[in-house]
């Protein structure tokens, strides 16, 4: 009788260990992640008024368009690498090394087979891109050879990410850390230097293609030395048949975020100008880098989560999905609303007023941004159950929605910034009422109570961008010091009031806890 006690507390103790390597890896990938992504935003903090000063309005707009256009064509490549990633993140605890190799092996099969359809994608998207956006005959030439050059970029990237699917699905990227915060700068400072010599689109899109390449290449050296069983095996063509298939219904998912998170910029451009797309471009910088800060956090917890999912631990997973919601949604309300308020004082002194959208234009780029990271905090999770039918199948309906609410009120009704913004937020919302309801049922959630869950945090949102709103225009300083203490004083504040009138105690507690045992760990 007595071992029955002792074998509940070997268990526990098991688990116990377990939950802290997650936890650990899980703080590890974070610290990495967001090392990577400071650089990312400071680098591009410094070189996008390069860009604009020496490209001009016109050109920097064009080159905005030009890599989302080029990004449609990311899907003709079969994203293998996306499904390598969420299969090893589920099977990261199995011993069968033979079959994740064969697994490797299978993706650089699947970009083998869809590399001729890429090729012709994309090469039809660069030969008539300029026509699409009625850039002057003389910089024909120009255009289509810088887009030819990004979809050079994607052809690599679908072949160098393969490496970085397996350390990330391992749950090993931050084992990476600092050396690609190497590769991010050296980037950015290739692209500062071709520009300043006067290479123009073609040179910028050639050190986007220089960039990719040194950080795939720097993915095969760490999968080499930190993935014991590393390597590539020949697959049978049933194993290839399988991850076509399931890379397919990745590749359509890809298309799908192509479509809502490129989708914005091209219509502005077509419907409108590449001026107006340099101002929306310029304007949300700041507010997308903050959001993708926290899908890089939510991101780095996720290979975990898939093998708590893999192991039908469901109840463990709806925890930590109910702790990174919780965690987007603090930092959203309080970064959203702080930067609604200081947007035009930061983009006087970075670039210039002229490129100030207004508030009510400020307001609904927040919007845009926070609707898309909920959105894309679920769909990360539903791939993990590798079940991606009517994820695929909500999200185009979605996307084309959103595409031509967008396309009427910007060309027709001639609503520029906010009329692109209410389209986008108006065929988003069928994806922000479907995407929990999936969750909820893949990991046997109460919908009722996500729902009761989440009316406080909506309306102490509304609350304070509304405040900020109406703070907005009389908040003004004209030099980086103090703005940068206003900022953060700001910041500061309303985190404290999201805190406390968003969060529920339940919530607080564990948002406390994780944020205390991140910090605690090397």
């Amino acid at each position: 009788m007595a071992q029955a006690p002792e074998r509940g507390r070997r268990r526990r103790f098991a688990r116990l260990r377990a939950d802290d390597t997650l936890a650990r890896k899980a703080s590890l990938n974070v610290a990495a992640s967001f090392l990577d992504y400071t650089a990312r935003i400071v680098v591009g903090l410094l070189v996008n008024p390069v860009l604009v000063s020496r490209l001009g309005d016109f050109a920097f707009g064009v080159y905005q368009v030009l890599g989302r256009l080029v990004a449609y064509s990311t899907p003709a490549g079969g994203r293998p690498s996306q499904a390598l990633k969420w299969t090893i993140a589920r099977d990261q605890h199995s011993e069968a090394y033979d079959e994740k190799r064969i697994q490797v092996g299978s993706a650089i099969a699947v970009w083998l087979l869809f590399l001729p359809l890429l090729a012709v994608c994309g090469g039809a998207l660069a030969w008539f891109a300029p026509l699409l956006l009625d850039v002057p005959e003389s910089l024909h030439l120009t255009v289509r050879v810088a887009a030819a050059l990004l979809v050079l970029d994607l052809i690599v990237t679908n072949l160098l990410t393969i490496p970085q699917s397996v350390v990330q699905g391992e749950n090993l990227g931050y084992k990476r850390m600092g050396l690609s915060v190497v590769v991010v700068v050296a980037g950015g400072v290739l692209m500062a230097v071709v520009v300043l010599l006067g290479g123009g689109l073609v040179g910028v899109a050639a050190a986007v293609v220089a960039t990719t390449v040194m950080s795939g290449l720097l993915y095969l050296w760490v999968a080499r030395r930190h993935v014991h069983w590393f390597g590539v095996s020949r697959p049978p063509f049933r194993a290839i048949g399988w991850f076509v298939r399931l890379s397919a219904w990745f590749l359509l998912w890809n298309l799908v975020m192509q479509l809502m998170r490129g989708s914005d910029v091209v219509v502005l451009g077509i419907a409108a100008s590449a001026e107006l797309v340099t101002v929306y471009t310029l304007s949300r910088y700041v507010p997308e880098a903050i959001f993708s800060a926290v899908a890089i956090a939510i991101s780095a917890v996720m290979p975990g989560l898939g093998g708590l999912i893999g192991a039908r631990q469901t109840g463990r997973a709806g925890a930590v999905r109910s702790e990174s919601m919780a965690f987007t949604w603090l930092l959203a309300t309080s970064a959203g609303a702080a930067f609604v308020v200081w947007q035009e004082s930061f983009l006087t002194l970075w670039v210039g007023e002229r490129y100030y959208p207004g508030v009510t234009e400020t307001v609904l780029i927040v919007l845009l941004v926070i609707q898309f990271a909920f959105i894309r905090n679920d769909a990360s999770i539903i791939d993990l159950t590798l079940d991606l039918r009517a994820k695929v199948t909500l999200g185009f309906l979605s996307a084309l929605l959103a595409i031509a609410l967008a396309v009427v009120l910007v060309s027709v009704f001639e609503l520029g910034i906010t009329g692109l913004a209410v389209g986008f937020l108006a065929g988003r919302s069928l994806l922000s009422v479907a995407y929990p309801w999936l969750v909820c049922r893949a990991l046997g959630l109460p919908l009722r109570g996500q729902v009761r869950g989440a009316l406080r945090p909506i309306v102490v949102a509304a609350g304070l961008l509304a405040a900020a709103a109406a703070v907005a225009p009389s908040a003004e300083v004209d030099a980086w010091l103090p703005f940068l203490g206003a900022s953060v004083a700001t910041l500061a504040v309303l985190g404290v009031t999201s805190f406390f009138a968003g969060l529920s105690r339940s919530q607080r507690a564990r948002v406390w806890g994780r944020a205390r045992q991140v910090a605690a760990r090397p």
